[in-house]
């Protein structure tokens, strides 16, 4: 009769083939990135009133194999004070992941919510970074609400389908 401590449950546990999908980062690495400061010194000026930021986020996938793809995290943030740019900072930071386990139905959600849920953090940090070395305060970006990003491209696809139908 088999022991069944904790122990031998945990091996066994471990030696089992994985339930449900698995997501795996083989990479993560920028693909470009840029900061544009056209008005210095004169945007960097003490007493000057704070600029007003637009943040802009996207998603961009590439399947590069059937269980391979790269998803590009997109931030843009542009500062402006009425209509003279302050500064300019754009980033396309990526990841390589790999999944098993998934089915069609399973593998778009994590593309588009999961992927981009675990790059975030780095990619916020490296918009930080260059925002404060241009001469501004770190940009602290919020995380951003990728299920409903994911929701709103289920329904513009929706709406594509019925327009083309």
């Amino acid at each position: 009769m088999a022991d069944k401590t904790p122990e031998n449950q945990q091996a066994e546990t471990a030696n089992a083939e994985p339930q449900g999908p698995m997501l795996q980062i083989l990479a993560q690495y920028t693909k470009d990135a840029s900061f544009e400061n056209p008005n210095a010194p004169e945007s960097l000026r003490t007493g000057l009133e704070a600029p007003a930021i637009n943040i802009g986020i996207e998603i961009g996938r590439q399947m590069l194999s059937d269980d391979t793809v790269e998803v590009v995290l997109i931030l843009k943030a542009e500062a402006r004070r009425e209509d003279q740019v302050v500064f300019i900072a754009e980033l396309e930071y990526a990841g390589l992941f790999a999944f098993q386990g998934t089915n069609v139905e399973e593998i778009q959600p994590l593309i588009l919510i999961e992927c981009p849920r675990l790059l975030f953090p780095f990619a916020r940090q490296i918009m930080a970074e260059m925002t404060q070395n241009g001469g501004f305060p770190p940009i602290m970006l919020e995380p951003p609400d990728f299920v409903g990003m994911f929701r709103e491209e289920i329904r513009r696809r929706a709406a594509q389908n019925d327009e083309s139908a």
